[in-house]
């Protein structure tokens, strides 16, 4: 479908040889599509052609356009703005393109990942806690970076880490210890990750007072806080966990089995699912075994304090400990096992890393040490970085509550999606069952779809009522059009109208606003590649809206289904029916769902 593009750009190469003498690569000349406010379907940037010093970049452009015109018959005209040359296709071309777009079984798909496999981690909770609108972020890119892959043609494996181990898990269970009296999911009524999630957070109460008490008596705040009672047991009960110590392990397996049955919860009523599961507290003494090797081949050395430690200074990075010196590993130590696990049980070509920005210095220092390794995967290493998510009232802290649970936040917005489709009277001839299914999508869409259309570099305000507005930039409104355009389709299966083909001959011009929508489906294909090079979700949450959005302005112009000649309504009708297979995909890509009616 982008032969059109690479004709453009062969024609102008000839065109720059013949009339200027100058040899340019076809491929190396940028065409892009016009800005909206200028006419023209593609232009041709015509300002790398200065450095041949062949007069001003308008009067190559003017030149350039009436040889190009001559040169590729599907060019109809061309204008000028300084250094843009913008040209515009005829009308048959974009109905021809459109005619052979709807015959192409692929066309939602490309081929660009053909053999080739890319392990996609993502979610990596810790296992004190539920999970949280932060970790909400991370499911939404992990889950649909990796459709975006396979939709492109590559084997993506979605993997999930979990952090079951460590200081955090042991804060709960401590607490749990002093102050549970045998509190159970079951007898608390309380979903199994809230509930160790709870005794976290008393934890860092208890500890606070602890720690005020110690300042108190003249003690630094630094010193305080390694010596407060409840300090010093989570560093005993991690020492017991290493050791084995029964009555530990006990207590560890059955909180983190609370926390993993309330997970799968949140994971199905999201619609994810995960192809392996690694888990810190199975790879922790392999991740051991990795850093003796270090040290044994001379790249890693132990510090006065008997610290395992790496110097990555040649690589313009600090020092960093890989195995503490009472023997205890850390969040790298394990990264460096799962790092080879993965190599070993998927022989993976790229191995992503859906993780927060906060986390950058840790995967910059993991993918040096693994260099050094010299493993055999450590060049197919990607930290998918993205920033966090913040609400109206502030940054969310787990220590101190402050968080928003996944599951408390799907139920608001669902109760937002209600209140908001009851307001504009759409809930008619629709029983309580089926109501309640379509505040669930749309509440669903509209949280996925706020959190998608946002670049995951940037930092984000997430704002629930805003998610739901049926006539925003939010999911819903896409969701909207998508079911209008499935009314239509109801509504011609009682019409007798031609079947829409290839030869069908158009009876009227193309309007502009046909142009627009076929135009609009024309990028899919590039927007879907650009995706998967860039692990970019927010391409085609954003695409998916402009989609919907031209459809909205091609639906409010002349009839579709009863336009004065048959074969007009044909073409508009199976426009608009393919444009909602269009949204149905970009939508799906993102994990978002489509209701039939609304």
């Amino acid at each position: 479908m982008s032969s059109i593009i690479q004709t453009i750009q062969q024609a102008a190469s000839r065109a720059m040889h013949t009339t200027y003498g100058v040899e340019i690569a076809a491929e190396t000349i940028v065409i892009q599509e016009t800005k909206k406010e200028f006419d023209g379907d593609f232009t041709l940037v015509v300002f790398p052609f200065a450095r041949f010093r062949l007069g001003k970049p308008e009067i190559i452009g003017e030149t350039l356009g009436r040889v190009l015109v001559e040169l590729v018959p599907e060019i109809e005209d061309f204008n000028v703005i300084k250094g843009f040359l913008n040209l515009s296709l005829k009308a048959d071309w974009w109905v021809s393109f459109f005619a052979n777009a709807v015959q192409d079984e692929q066309y939602f798909t490309t081929n660009i990942g053909e053999g080739k496999t890319v392990v996609v981690e993502y979610c990596s909770p810790n296992t004190n806690k539920p999970l949280h609108l932060g970790h909400l972020r991370n499911i939404i890119l992990g889950y649909s970076v990796t459709e975006i892959l396979k939709a492109n043609g590559y084997t993506a494996i979605p993997t999930c880490l979990f952090n079951d181990r460590g200081t955090n898990i042991s804060k709960s269970m401590y607490s749990w210890q002093q102050d549970g009296n045998g509190d159970t999911p079951e007898s608390t009524g309380l979903k199994g990750d809230k509930l160790v999630g709870k005794y976290y957070v008393d934890y860092s109460v208890k500890l606070a007072e602890e720690v005020a008490q110690l300042l108190d008596t003249g003690m630094d705040r630094k010193e305080a806080e390694k010596a407060a009672p409840s300090s010093q047991a989570i560093q005993e009960m991690l020492i017991k966990w290493e050791e084995g110590d029964p009555e530990t392990r006990e207590l560890w397996e059955t909180m983190n089995g609370w926390v993993y049955e309330a997970y799968k919860d949140t994971f199905q009523r999201l619609g994810v699912e995960f192809q392996q599961f690694y888990y810190e507290s199975k790879v922790y003494q392999r991740g051991r075994e990795t850093v003796q090797e270090g040290l044994e081949r001379g790249i890693f050395f132990k510090d006065d304090a008997g610290s395992v430690v790496v110097d990555n200074s040649d690589v313009k990075l600090d020092k960093k400990v890989l195995l503490r010196s009472n023997g205890t590993s850390l969040y790298i130590t394990q990264d460096l096992a799962i790092a080879a696990d993965k190599y070993n049980e998927f022989h993976m070509d790229k191995s992503i890393y859906v993780v927060g920005d906060e986390q950058n210095y840790h995967f910059q220092v993991l993918f040096a040490v693994l260099k050094k390794l010299q493993k055999p995967y450590a060049e197919g290493l990607f930290h998918l970085s993205y920033g966090m998510v913040d609400l109206p009232s502030g940054k969310m802290k787990s220590r101190e509550g402050t968080t928003v649970d996944i599951d408390d936040l799907v139920e608001e917005v669902k109760q937002k999606a209600k209140e908001e489709t009851q307001r504009l009277g759409k809930t008619e001839g629709m029983t309580e069952a089926e109501l309640d299914q379509l505040y669930e999508v749309l509440g669903m869409g509209g949280l996925k779809y706020f959190l998608a259309k946002v670049d995951p570099k940037k930092r984000m305000l997430f704002n629930p009522e805003e998610s739901v507005d049926l006539q925003g930039h939010t999911g819903p409104f896409i969701q909207y059009s998508s079911t209008r355009i499935a009314s239509l389709v109801r509504k011609q299966a009682e019409l007798d109208l031609p079947s829409y083909t290839a030869e069908l001959a158009l009876e009227d011009p193309l309007n502009e606003g046909e142009r627009s929508l076929i135009k609009r489906l024309f990028q899919y294909k590039a927007l879907l590649q650009e995706a998967a090079h860039t692990y970019n979700p927010a391409l085609i949450a954003n695409y998916a809206y402009e989609l919907a959005r031209d459809f909205n302005r091609f639906y409010q112009g002349p009839k579709i289904l009863q336009a004065e000649k048959p074969n007009t309504s044909s073409f508009r009708f199976a426009l608009s029916a393919f444009t909602g297979k269009a949204l149905k995909e970009a939508l799906s890509l993102l994990g978002i769902a489509v209701p039939d009616r609304m």
